[in-house]
């Protein structure tokens, strides 16, 4: 597998197929473990994925090339859960929830000093997020803060790169809740040297401007996009969910 255009991502056991993403088996707390070895200096791409995001993969070709170039895709659903587990990865107990995940590293973070950067959709939620975590998590090092509005102007990205230069961050989290965010996590890693993961909706909630599920019309329409693909196009399906 390869993409000229986002990279190859190296095969290792462990991952298996939905709609043709890559997801690795991670159980939440092995998700943990993982980002807690961020470092500034070592550029990787993480991705939540959920349905719907599995199901603009089934349809976008280029979208799921993206996603297969990452070095990490967590099991943000339930479905891609049963997925892994009838391909044979048994050890996957739950979802990965992201605002679960961002607030467990952050808050095991403090012992190794990890150093954080916010990027989100607004400057109200962003601001309400560092007081929160600020608040919940005594001694959490939050070292810069942006809002995102793509696409990214000259101006912005000049910004977003003197930021990380400054502040050296060990995990950069994205949470605009839009496929952008993808899209800037995949261009901005080696960009900015460090680890950048896309939580989706993690801000809103965290910070307490949404309730912690996800709007039931974003989940009955990712739900069923990937029936309609899925049940479509059978012979496709089975071939994009072979694990590799």
């Amino acid at each position: 597998m390869s993409d000229s255009r986002y990279g190859v991502r190296q095969r290792h056991p462990g991952r298996f197929r939905c709609c043709g993403v890559l997801i690795d088996s991670l159980t939440p707390e092995a998700a943990t473990q993982a980002l807690l070895t961020s470092r500034h200096g070592q550029a990787r791409r993480a991705h939540l994925c959920d349905t719907y995001t599995v199901s603009i993969a089934l349809a976008d070709t280029e979208f799921r090339d993206l996603l297969n170039a990452s070095d990490i895709n967590f099991p943000a659903s339930t479905r891609l859960v049963r997925q892994g587990r009838r391909l044979a990865a048994r050890n996957l107990t739950d979802r990965i929830h992201p605002p679960t995940l961002m607030f467990d590293t952050m808050s095991q973070g403090r012992q190794p000093g990890l150093r954080h950067y916010l990027c989100g959709p607004t400057p109200e939620v962003v601001k309400t997020l560092k007081k929160t975590l600020l608040e919940k998590l005594p001694g959490v090092d939050i070292v810069a803060t942006s809002v995102l509005a793509f696409p990214i102007m000259p101006a912005e990205n000049a910004a977003l790169r003197k930021l990380a230069a400054d502040y050296r961050p060990d995990i950069v989290w994205v949470g605009c809740e839009t496929p952008q965010q993808h899209g800037f996590v995949a261009e901005y890693a080696s960009v900015l040297g460090t680890t950048l993961v896309a939580v989706g909706d993690a801000f809103s909630v965290l910070s307490g401007v949404k309730p912690p599920s996800r709007p039931w019309t974003t989940q009955l329409l990712g739900t069923a996009r990937f029936g309609y693909g899925t049940l479509t196009d059978k012979r496709r399906s089975r071939k994009l969910d072979r694990v590799p």
